[in-house]
């Protein structure tokens, strides 16, 4: 379940960051893996913003022990990017995953394109949009597409799931502990080790938060990170504009979705995703399957995700997936209605899959009233 819980919720890793400088470069990503390789990098073309504290679901990545018990852990010293890069060559080994180099702006802008899917919302006299993301990218999407930038240009508001740059909303909520015993605690470390994340760094997280900040690290290896993902590109452009951001969840919702009550079920989920992590070769295959799925805006194929993402073997899978995904969207569907109904002209992102499957967020939206058209694409057929 890996991979679809990456795809269905705001990714955990995307810690705040200071919105004092929208339109810098992403810096270090805010994780016990990046502090611990004190990887630093900025665009030579553009200022570097000030790091926010480190707080976020799981706070993925991002959640330092004391995280972890819902306090704000302190803003780490300033580090140069000259020192922190001769640190991570003395102390990373070869094989850590690295983040991704950033490109220059204009660079980015000269080869921008629309990927992932877009459709308009209209309804009560105006129209929104929604947008399908996903919550890791690359240095080469930091400039939106031509229709993604004109619906940015035509609306009055960005609606994410949550908001990576407000660090208020990521203050992590106490969350109950699951017990595992020996033998999956000696996988679980042995994943972190796999990516260099020093024990004591996830220890205080949740292990199924730490499933998926392992995951994310792995994600690196194909280019690809979290501060490239459309929530936080999104919410920087939209501070660019001077445009709101409104939250359509908060972080207790999406972690009592994404966390089962049942310790059993957690438990199994814990298994399913080990075993997709002890298969590195196969994982990244996956993933670049599915990064390419949602780029190309294969709406089709995506919906047919459970056929080829090897990640859904039993009962239980499915639980978990519909649990995610299908389990909030009405939630979601109630938020923007209620949002675009106050006459605001909104740009909605949420993750891809909640595109798909029986309570697909567009079929909601047009049981409320809404006329759904895709945009991009192209019309749907």
């Amino acid at each position: 379940m890996l991979l679809s819980s990456l795809m269905a919720a705001t990714t955990w890793a995307a810690a705040p960051f200071s919105p004092s400088s929208p339109s810098a470069a992403p810096t270090t990503l805010t994780t016990p893996a990046t502090s611990a390789q004190a990887t630093t990098s900025a665009s030579a073309t553009r200022s570097t913003p000030d790091q926010a504290p480190a707080a976020g679901p799981a706070a993925g990545p991002a959640m330092a022990p004391a995280a972890a018990s819902g306090k704000t852990p302190a803003k780490p010293p300033a580090t140069s990017a000259a020192t922190a890069q001769a640190a991570a060559s003395a102390t990373a080994p070869a094989a850590c995953p690295t983040e991704p180099a950033p490109i220059p702006q204009d660079q980015a802008e000269a080869q921008a394109k629309d990927r992932g899917i877009l459709w308009t919302l209209t309804r009560d006299g105006h129209t929104s949009y929604l947008h399908a993301s996903l919550h890791l990218g690359r240095p080469a999407w930091t400039a939106p597409g031509p229709k993604l930038r004109q619906a940015l240009n035509q609306v009055d508001a960005v609606a994410l799931e949550l908001d990576p740059l407000d660090a208020a909303s990521w203050v992590m909520p106490t969350i109950p502990e699951l017990t595992i015993d020996p033998a999956l605690q000696k996988r679980l470390a042995a994943q972190a080790r796999s990516v260099c994340l020093p024990a004591q760094a996830v220890a205080a997280m949740h292990p199924l938060l730490q499933l998926s900040t392992i995951t994310l690290m792995q994600a690196r290896g194909l280019g690809l990170d979290v501060r490239y993902g459309q929530e936080m590109l999104l919410s920087r452009w939209a501070r660019d504009r001077h445009l709101p951001v409104i939250a359509l969840e908060t972080l207790q919702g999406q972690l009592s979705a994404l966390l089962p009550e049942d310790a059993d079920q957690a438990r199994h989920e814990l298994r399913s995703g080990l075993q997709q992590l002890e298969r590195p070769a196969a994982l990244q295959r996956m993933l670049k399957d599915l990064v390419g799925t949602w780029e190309r805006g294969d709406l089709r194929r995506l919906a047919r995700y459970e056929d080829w993402c090897d990640c859904i073997r039993d009962a239980r899978d499915r639980e978990a997936l519909a649990r995610e995904n299908d389990g909030r969207n009405p939630n979601l569907a109630d938020r923007i209605s209620e949002l675009h109904q106050r006459g605001q002209s909104l740009l909605v992102a949420v993750g891809a899959l909640h595109m798909t499957g029986p309570q697909a967020l567009p079929t909601l939206l047009r049981e409320k009233g809404f006329e759904v058209t895709q945009v991009h694409p192209g019309a749907a057929k």
